[in-house]
């Protein structure tokens, strides 16, 4: 029997007394401090975080960029979440699993537990072959859909020397990277996320060039 996976959560009560929002929200610090700190935390299994709109599965989602050209894939049919089978996408990230904790236990910083998380999730999906600037730049909700209500997304911005990009999980499908007028042009074919994050594509990336928000 397969052993099921635990993601890291947390309580939506938490995310509504810090302030709800829809879409990209630019507020780093304030979020994260509480988020990634937060005795509220814990790992609860996937199955049932799915479908519980109690809870808030937190999401690293790396935009990863080359001059004024984006990364741009397509999900394939492996992809792990079967709503988003198809979609374009411009983000790469995933869940926090227990396999990214190797802090000692009751250690209540998961700072160092989510960027565990972030490189292992990118690392799983693609291959980056070039040096790279990491910069948290905002966060993503959408409780409009029922994929949207159970997720919580943290932006990333990487900015490559080098557009040095292999694909590694099947589920990665035309891998590219694309211009913004050519990413607005297939909008529509977009996962919710990457349509809110091209929404505020420009402001993404001016914070990503100063290097404003890191955990």
């Amino acid at each position: 029997m397969a052993e099921i996976e635990k993601v890291l959560v947390v309580k939506r009560s938490i995310y509504e007394e810090l302030g709800t929002f829809h879409g990209v929200n630019f507020e780093v610090e304030h979020y994260l401090k509480r988020l990634l700190r937060g005795k509220e935390l814990e790992y609860r299994d996937r199955p049932e975080a799915e479908k519980n709109t109690q809870y808030k599965q937190l999401i690293p989602y790396v935009i990863i960029a080359h001059e004024d050209k984006y990364l741009c894939y397509q999900r394939g049919k492996r992809a792990g979440e079967q709503r988003l089978v198809n979609k374009v996408s411009i983000g790469i990230g995933g869940h926090i699993n227990p396999c990214d904790d190797q802090m000692p236990l009751f250690y209540d910083n998961y700072s160092e537990i989510y960027k565990n998380a972030v490189a292992r999730e990118v690392a799983e999906e693609i291959t980056v072959e070039s040096e790279y600037e990491d910069t948290i730049v905002g966060l993503l909700n959408d409780d409009s859909n029922e994929v949207g209500q159970v997720h919580l997304g943290i932006i990333h911005f990487w900015r490559l020397t080098e557009p040095k990009v292999k694909k590694r999980e099947q589920m990665i499908c035309r891998l590219s990277f694309m211009s913004e007028k050519e990413l607005l042009a297939i909008k529509e074919n977009m996962e919710t996320w990457s349509q809110l994050c091209l929404e505020n594509l420009g402001e993404l990336m001016r914070r990503g060039r100063i290097g404003q928000s890191k955990i």
